[in-house]
């Protein structure tokens, strides 16, 4: 079956030739929304919450989203937030297979006890940069590092996902390890659209850099609500809000069933980033509405509907504060992070072409 990207009724009469009989029915009924006009959407998922804000930007009652970050020109990109010290090293033994998600992960242990979360797949290489991009900006990312192959001693002669990734002695290739916390707990998710931050600066922020690294992929349960450990001992409450999955960045603008959909750099080159500007508002391609091959499964082609609203309707003045954030970093640190993520010299350089004409434009706003 072959299914044209499509956004005039010429275009829809030649996607129905080339679909036939029950698809076509389908389509006309699921895709109408999309297809005759954008009022459905403006009446629902598109906009977010308005108002004048109410509540401090940084914290409330112990909720935490960004913080100022500290020395941004001087922070270590190639490392990121988990720093030298914390990257792997050693030995690993398999605890076992995740089964979350989309991409193969496995829990593993190394020598020293430290547990560590490996990710195989497209998505690897993608989360370890944008969790550097993330973090030097002043939000919470996960301790992220990238290595072309680990050893794991006891794994299972067959695994449900990423069997090809994995050889015979438990050598898997590509992969991202994510070092557990030693401070924090996992206590939930959050919503983009409930949470003790909307409307502020530093949310709007966060989506304006989800568009500069086409994260797409900004469903709930891709948000990580984190309590610091001891912190009652301590007689505070902090919890930490973070975009905990970053690898669909770095590719397509939207959902595809491709491998372009994450660290790609010709679908990122040929993605739009600001698609209209107005006095007041920005507005951006990320997240992008799903290729039309999505509604053969129709409950998620809707359910990226829903999170349209993201890249729309962002105050001017927020994403240019995003953008100055970011053109604090030097050329060098923008490099450090695709290099920590195991690109070629041509990709990292092209990474960087893109990343930083993003941020210009930011800026200029």
């Amino acid at each position: 079956m072959a299914i044209e990207r499509c956004h005039t009724n010429a275009s829809w009469a030649r996607l129905r030739v080339r679909l036939g009989g029950t698809a076509v029915v389908a389509l006309a009924i699921l895709g109408a929304p999309t297809i005759f006009g954008n009022s459905w959407l403006h009446n629902s998922a598109q906009r977010p919450h308005s108002g004048v804000v109410t509540v401090p930007a940084r914290s409330v009652g112990g909720a935490v989203l960004w913080s100022e970050p500290t020395e941004i020109e001087r922070r270590d990109l190639f490392y990121g937030p988990g720093g030298k010290d914390h990257q792997p090293r050693g030995s690993y033994a398999f605890i076992k297979e995740d089964l979350d998600g989309s991409h193969p992960k496995f829990d593993v242990r190394d020598g020293d006890g430290v547990h560590w979360k490996v990710k195989l797949g497209t998505e690897a290489r993608a989360e370890t940069a944008a969790s550097r991009l993330v973090w030097a900006v002043g939000y919470s990312a996960e301790e992220d590092y990238f290595v072309d192959d680990i050893r794991v001693s006891g794994m299972p002669e067959h695994v449900h996902r990423g069997q090809r990734l994995i050889d015979s002695h438990g050598t898997m290739h590509g992969v991202r390890l994510k070092r557990a916390s030693d401070d924090r707990v996992k206590v939930g998710e959050w919503s983009w659209r409930q949470n003790p931050f909307t409307g502020t600066r530093e949310l709007n922020g966060l989506r304006v850099l989800m568009a500069v690294i086409n994260n797409w992929d900004l469903k709930d349960i891709n948000n990580t609500l984190y309590e610091r450990k001891h912190a009652h001992e301590e007689g505070g409450n902090e919890r930490i809000y973070e975009v905990s999955d970053l690898g669909s960045s770095f590719g397509s603008a939207g959902l595809e069933r491709t491998d372009r959909s994450n660290g790609d750099l010709r679908a990122y080159e040929r993605s739009r980033f600001i698609t209209h500007l107005t006095s007041d508002e920005v507005e951006f391609e990320v997240p992008r509405r799903p290729d039309w091959i999505v509604l053969v499964n129709a409950p998620e082609f809707f359910r990226r509907l829903q999170l349209l609203w993201l890249g729309r309707h962002v105050p001017r003045a927020d994403a240019r504060w995003a953008g100055l954030l970011l053109s604090r970093l030097s050329p060098g640190q923008i490099r450090d992070a695709f290099r920590a993520a195991g690109y070629s010299p041509d990709e990292v350089a092209g990474f960087a072409q893109i990343l930083t004409a993003r941020i210009t434009q930011l800026s200029e706003l």
